[in-house]
């Protein structure tokens, strides 16, 4: 269970560098698509094995890397639509409530166990990533012409835990794991670069130092991020099912308090509500 906290751990030091994103008016596109790049390197310097780039398009496991990097951009554009037209609370209820995907596949592909107690504590987990997520008293109004494009995010985000852990359960060997994680931020930074060069020949590129720096920030616990993740994924006697419930409960459950610590946040009843609830479903889940 080491490897699931540091994953924990690692993305909700994601979520403080994005607030704090918002504080110092880091372009947060730019950032993110630095930050692919310093992930990669911070791949390699932990990689054991000698570079050798040739042999990367001849891994099984390279076609998934190069979806996964486009999902990477993907759901970040379809995330920063969402949170114009129907605010953050729609893209974290989205994105985390994502998870019913990746278990619904461990169930049914990999025959994962399907006990009650662990069945409601997926239910209350999903319930508590809700609540805690919900910042405003009235909850969340999404207009119709505007649902397809949570809906977007909830499957991309789905898809990008199912993919990751069909990757590493098939085709992913255990010294390769560092290897495939640089991969995915390599192809998305390439598929980024992209974008930008495309903004820079509208004349509507504008490059300053802190978006940078808001990357070289960011690059290293996201690279952390998905490498424990595969590592826990990796973990002998703990299925998918109880990994990605437990993985997303916390890391809501661990911002929220680094939100409230941090940044003052206020906490409504419905968030302390969703707190306790997760709280019951981690120890429902992990008891199983």
């Amino acid at each position: 269970m080491i490897y699931l906290l540091l994953s924990v751990l690692s993305s909700s030091v994601i979520f403080v560098i994005f607030k704090l994103y918002n504080r110092f008016g880091v372009n947060t596109l730019q950032a993110i698509i630095f930050n692919y790049f310093i992930a990669f390197s911070a791949g390699m310097i932990i990689d054991d094995q000698p570079l050798d780039l040739q042999r990367i398009p001849g891994e099984t496991w390279f076609p998934g890397t190069v979806i996964l990097g486009f999902l990477f951009i993907a759901v970040f554009y379809l995330a920063a639509l969402t949170t114009q037209r129907s605010g953050l609370s729609v893209v974290s209820v989205a994105t985390k409530m994502s998870v019913a995907i990746p278990v619904l596949f461990g169930i049914f592909l990999y025959n994962e166990s399907t006990g009650f107690i662990k069945v409601i504590g997926i239910i209350l987990a999903l319930v508590a990533v809700y609540l805690t997520s919900i910042k405003k008293k009235e909850g969340i109004a999404i207009r119709k012409r505007n649902l397809i494009f949570p809906l977007l995010v909830f499957f991309g985000s789905g898809i990008i835990d199912t993919t990751l852990k069909y990757l590493e359960t098939t085709y992913v060997a255990e010294v390769d794991v560092a290897l495939f994680s640089s991969t995915i931020f390599a192809i998305a930074g390439c598929i980024g670069s992209a974008i930008l060069l495309f903004q820079g020949i509208r004349g509507t590129l504008k490059v300053n130092f802190k978006n940078i720096l808001g990357g070289i920030a960011l690059g290293i616990p996201n690279f952390f991020s998905i490498y424990f993740l595969v590592m826990a994924l990796r973990s002998e006697g703990v299925e998918s099912s109880v990994i990605f419930p437990l993985n997303n409960v916390a890391i809501v459950m661990v911002s929220t308090f680094l939100g409230l610590l941090l940044f003052k946040e206020r906490m409504l009843t419905k968030n302390w509500i969703g707190i306790l609830l997760a709280v019951i479903s981690i120890i429902l889940i992990a008891t199983t």
